[in-house]
């Protein structure tokens, strides 16, 4: 018989929050694959829970998993967790889970605790669907370009780049365009906001301790773009591939009958997104 792997959900704060289920789960695992040992170790001592703690996380989740495989080959319970919330999105797991999927392996989820989720359903948008990004790269300079949609974006930042991604979300998006700040969802000092973009900087900025923690944002929804200024915007891009902003945005004035004044905003917005 081979075991079975458990992708078991955790509280992102509130240790109470933990499922009757999950702990159960979490009892009676051969071993417990953690992101960070010592931050599960938290919640399993506050339980009187002493499974077997094995390390899981970004960096060794390849050779960890292999081990894992093999116990899990061998008939061992797994259960599989991170730091806090659900594994595997926007945290370790799903190379795991994948390999476990490719050699037949039984993976049983146990829903709970997700920061996305919890922070969106307190968000008040209302939307039919939403987009989840996760952490923005930091190796690379971001275009937002998944910001320009119908629908709210959900991001996790880490403190010490909240202020500057705020920032930059309000360059890209305009002042207008709503944000919800959700930080330390059901810790002591959760709080959670809903704002315009151009007075999130300043609510970041108005405590001690506005900065720190862990943080969800929420961008809402783009305003619809009437379709003449659309296909404007389309055709402006194509023209802009080739030929200065001045002349591009006289063309595409010409070609869709939108107000060149407007179109020459838009180019020259996008030459400044460009070289930063």
């Amino acid at each position: 018989m081979t075991g079975t792997l458990y992708v078991v959900a955790t509280p992102i704060g509130n240790l109470a929050d933990a499922s009757p289920r999950s702990i159960e789960i979490l009892r009676s695992a051969d071993i417990v694959a953690c992101e960070d040992t010592r931050t599960s170790r938290t919640l399993l001592a506050h339980y009187g829970i002493s499974a077997r703690t094995v390390a899981l996380h970004a960096h060794n989740e390849r050779e960890s998993g292999e081990k894992l495989l093999r116990a899990l080959r061998e008939g061992s319970q797994v259960a599989l967790v991170s730091d806090a919330g659900t594994p595997a999105i926007s945290d370790p797991g799903a190379l795991l889970v994948a390999a476990a999927h490719r050699e037949g392996l039984r993976v049983i989820p146990l829903p709970g605790p997700n920061a996305a989720i919890a922070a969106y359903s307190a968000s008040g948008f209302v939307a039919e669907s939403f987009q989840f990004v996760g952490f923005l790269s930091t190796r690379k300079k971001h275009s937002f370009k998944e910001l320009d949609v119908p629908w709210p974006v959900v991001l996790y930042e880490a403190p010490h780049r909240v202020l500057a991604t705020v920032t930059a979300l309000l360059e890209h998006c305009g002042p207008a365009r709503e944000l919800v700040i959700a930080r330390e969802i059901s810790k002591k000092f959760e709080e959670i906001a809903r704002m315009t973009l151009a007075a999130a900087p300043a609510w970041l900025a108005a405590g001690p301790h506005r900065q720190d923690g862990e943080f969800v944002l929420i961008v809402g929804p783009r305003a619809e773009v009437p379709a003449e200024l659309a296909e404007g915007e389309r055709v402006l891009e194509i023209l802009l591939q080739t030929l200065p902003a001045s002349t591009a945005a006289r063309l595409a004035a010409k070609i869709t009958g939108v107000p060149r004044k407007e179109l020459y905003a838009s180019a020259l917005a996008r030459d400044r997104q460009g070289a930063k």
